[in-house]
């Protein structure tokens, strides 16, 4: 998928929403546990309930490895279900040498037909462009998480006072087209800074909702004149209800959060 299509999506459906699907077999509703494969049945569910509102889906991939053959073959089925001209996004978050990073790539952008996959930078060049290779497919690189231990090393600071997530960003940027970078919501006060490094890349960004990030201060810090965010709701969306209305209550969630976007991508222009 190239950033135009990416761009149509999101003027056409006027959203900017990602939604994770996290799917958890402890947390999904009891009765969808007599079906053949409850995490589909629970995908198909969101899927129908929000296709038209969102712009991609994010399986966070240890949800469906932790179960095995099981749940890549749930994976698998989930992933040809969703609607073609919707953004995949793997999270798989994997970064190592180079003959093992296009394995990766292979799996999630050949075995498994992604669009993306999340992608650690820590072993430099040769963890991230193997997933270059792949014409129309995108590495999302870890640059600022929202989780509290990101702050362990993303911020440190060298002599000239740049921190680590900000060497990321810059350097990341020369290995290559179709990159993308993780900025977590909860970072919402460096948004401004990054967007100054990374002018044109499009930013996933986690922690809206349940970790307590603002869609407001990352849509005006982070949004860039064609919009360049993928803004990510996994638990406030797919687990909204536990009864058997689950997917109606998603849907609301989602759309809730399209109507805010939808005002905010009033100023946006055409690539």
């Amino acid at each position: 998928m190239t950033k135009e299509d990416l761009f149509e999506q999101i003027q056409k459906k006027q959203s900017f929403l990602c939604i994770g699907l996290d799917t958890d077999l402890k947390k999904i509703p009891p009765h969808l546990l007599r079906s053949n494969d409850p995490i589909f049945e629970f995908n198909k569910q969101i899927i129908d309930a929000t296709h038209d509102l969102c712009v991609a889906y994010k399986p966070n991939i240890a949800f469906y490895e932790s179960m095995g053959a099981s749940g890549w073959n749930s994976l698998k089925r989930t992933l040809e279900y969703i609607p073609k001209e919707i953004f995949t996004i793997a999270d798989a978050k994997r970064g190592d040498i180079g003959n093992t990073s296009k394995m990766y790539a292979k799996t999630f952008f050949e075995t498994y037909n992604f669009d993306s996959v999340t992608v650690v930078p820590y072993m430099g060049s040769d963890s991230v462009k193997p997933f270059l290779d792949f014409e129309g497919k995108w590495a999302i690189v870890l640059a600022l998480t929202s989780n509290q231990g990101g702050i362990d090393f993303q911020l440190l600071k060298d002599k000239e006072n740049e921190m680590l997530y900000q060497k990321v960003l810059k350097k990341v940027q020369t290995y290559g087209p179709n990159i993308m970078f993780v900025v977590g919501a909860t970072r919402a006060e460096y948004f401004k800074e990054i967007r100054k490094i990374a002018p044109d890349n499009f930013f996933l960004v986690p922690g809206v909702g349940k970790q307590g990030g603002s869609l407001e201060e990352v849509a005006e810090y982070g949004m860039n004149s064609y919009c360049g965010l993928l803004v990510n709701s996994s638990r406030g969306i797919i687990y909204a209800s536990s009864s058997q209305d689950f997917a109606k209550a998603a849907r609301q969630k989602s759309l809730e959060l399209k109507n805010k976007m939808s005002q905010m991508l009033k100023n946006v222009s055409i690539i």
